[in-house]
């Protein structure tokens, strides 16, 4: 079976292939890898010292983070964490890049907490999909992550800040630090970018308040520890699906029976597709896009045309690429599910402490 480059260096960055073929060209990215590795080191030491300055909010900023690259789960770690916040009678405001929506670059705020105001194709389709499933949510893009603060501190008048994928931003002070590590693959194979899947060498994960470990199996020991720093395990779980048309959630068990093909624009794939086959879904072929995939002509053709060649009766999706599909003929979304992700943390007790004494700084 063919594999795109992309998903290859996935699997070579991650240490999933150890031939003649990927060691060679694993020596020929090590001496870019090793550069880009001592950048980030200069740089982090740069903000450390202070001649880089790191800029601060009016509001306390909670940072959900990673040091790889994608796939660790930061959208439903985000959202749980600011259905928290809310649940406490805060206003919330998520700070979102906007990585491949057309506005990304620009300050716009994509959600007041009661009105969506950006479609996903503008503000990207993470900051669409809290927006749109977080009711009293307010959600802000820009990649200036302060710039984007003062304007919701303007305009909105948050209590808190979310900083989504703000592990890296080290611009924007913040006052609870959360990393996320994937529970198979926390390092890769333990290469900065080329070579590996690092943003950030090792060390940079003493920077962190909190660890969390996602995928973790359910009652998984926690191996691959942080010094001196607390660690929380969190499983993902697909809960039930929605119909793409519009209608209620279901559960799974009103899809058993029937034959699916089920496709996603993701990181990490594979586990949403083991993850249907789980809940005893009968895959009967997968069709996978790059990450935070824009489903234009080519690719919804693929898709439908995957559907017919496959003999798949229905189509089953990531709400992530669910909130992309507005443009999937009539017949096709008719036949489409997309099925819903939550987290459940093992002691979130120890979660809601960290945020209780950071809110009594409020």
């Amino acid at each position: 079976m063919s594999i795109s480059l992309g998903a290859y260096w996935r699997d070579l960055a991650s240490g999933k292939r150890n031939g003649l073929l990927a060691r060679l060209v694993l020596a020929l990215l090590v001496p870019p890898s090793l550069a880009y590795s001592l950048f980030q080191r200069l740089r982090a030491g740069l903000y450390r010292t202070g001649v880089l300055n790191t800029k601060r909010l009016p509001r306390s900023v909670i940072s959900i983070g990673n040091i790889a690259v994608g796939g660790t789960g930061k959208t439903p770690v985000t959202a749980y964490i600011a259905r928290l916040l809310l649940a406490q009678g805060l206003r919330v405001a998520v700070l979102f890049r906007g990585y491949g929506g057309t506005c990304e670059g620009q300050i716009k705020v994509v959600s007041d907490g009661s009105e969506v105001y950006l479609s996903a194709n503008e503000c990207g389709d993470e900051p669409f999909l809290l927006a749109r499933t977080i009711p009293g949510l307010m959600v802000v893009i820009g990649s200036d992550r302060h710039a984007a603060g003062l304007l919701a501190m303007e305009h909105l008048k948050p209590d808190i800040f979310l900083l989504d994928d703000g592990f890296q931003h080290l611009r924007l002070h913040r006052d609870l630090n959360i990393l996320l590590l994937d529970y198979f693959h926390p390092y890769g194979n333990g290469w900065g970018i080329p070579a590996g899947l690092l943003r950030e060498p090792k060390g940079a994960t003493l920077r962190a308040d909190l660890v969390i470990h996602t995928r973790c199996p359910k009652n998984g020991a926690i191996t691959c520890c942080v010094p001196g720093k607390p660690a929380l395990a969190a499983s993902h779980c697909l809960i039930d699906v929605l119909p793409l048309r519009g209608g209620g959630p279901l559960p799974f068990s009103n899809l058993l029976g029937h034959t699916f093909l089920a496709f996603a624009g993701i990181a990490q794939p594979e586990f949403f597709f083991s993850g249907l086959r789980e809940r005893g879904i009968d895959v009967v072929h997968t069709l996978t896009f790059p990450d935070h995939a824009d489903y234009d002509h080519v690719r919804l053709e693929a898709i439908t045309a995957a559907l017919q060649s496959s003999g798949a009766e229905y189509a089953i999706t990531t709400e992530k690429d669910g909130v992309k599909l507005k443009q999937l003929p009539d017949h096709m979304a008719a036949v489409t599910y997309v099925a819903r992700l939550d987290i459940e943390l093992e002691k979130p007790a120890d979660l809601l402490s960290l945020v209780r004494n950071l809110l009594q700084k409020l």
